[in-house]
């Protein structure tokens, strides 16, 4: 993965929580509104475990449910990169690995062969069922 761009995260911009009282489904989405094919991982915890997941690759425009049903936690952690090495990241730090991925627990990421990544923290709220992630360039600062 090219690291070698550091892009800060001032804040997330175009998060839209999803609620109706006629909506049946509960999912966490995300949506690349980007101008660039973005690959994306997700982190979050079942209550006893973190797990981290990648990679789903999404064209400019395209949605994707990441997990499905209702939502079992507050918060939960995204990083995204793009095909031009820009990245949406943060400074919670998950395992990771370049191919496709599905890796329990957060620590010890570099003993255990996996990449130390930094990931955004999406706080959905004590109560939301559903939420959406809109990425977009706007989201990437530029290089400094």
């Amino acid at each position: 993965m090219p690291w070698a761009r550091m892009w800060g995260l001032a804040c997330l911009a175009g998060l839209t929580l999803l609620s109706s009282a006629d909506v049946a489904w509960a999912d966490f989405r995300l949506c690349n509104n980007s101008s660039s094919r973005v690959s994306l991982a997700i982190s979050y915890t079942d209550g006893q475990t973190w797990v981290t997941e990648g990679w789903w690759n999404l064209k400019s425009g395209a949605c994707e449910t990441l997990l499905r049903g209702p939502l079992a936690a507050q918060y939960y952690y995204v990083y995204g990169m793009d095909e031009r090495g820009g990245e949406w990241r943060g400074k919670a730090f998950m395992c990771s690995r370049d191919r496709e991925f599905r890796i329990e627990g957060r620590e010890n990421c570099l003993v255990r062969g996996f990449d130390r990544t930094g990931f955004f923290e999406v706080d959905t709220g004590k109560d939301a069922k559903n939420w959406t992630v809109q990425l977009t360039d706007a989201n990437q600062p530029p290089p400094q």
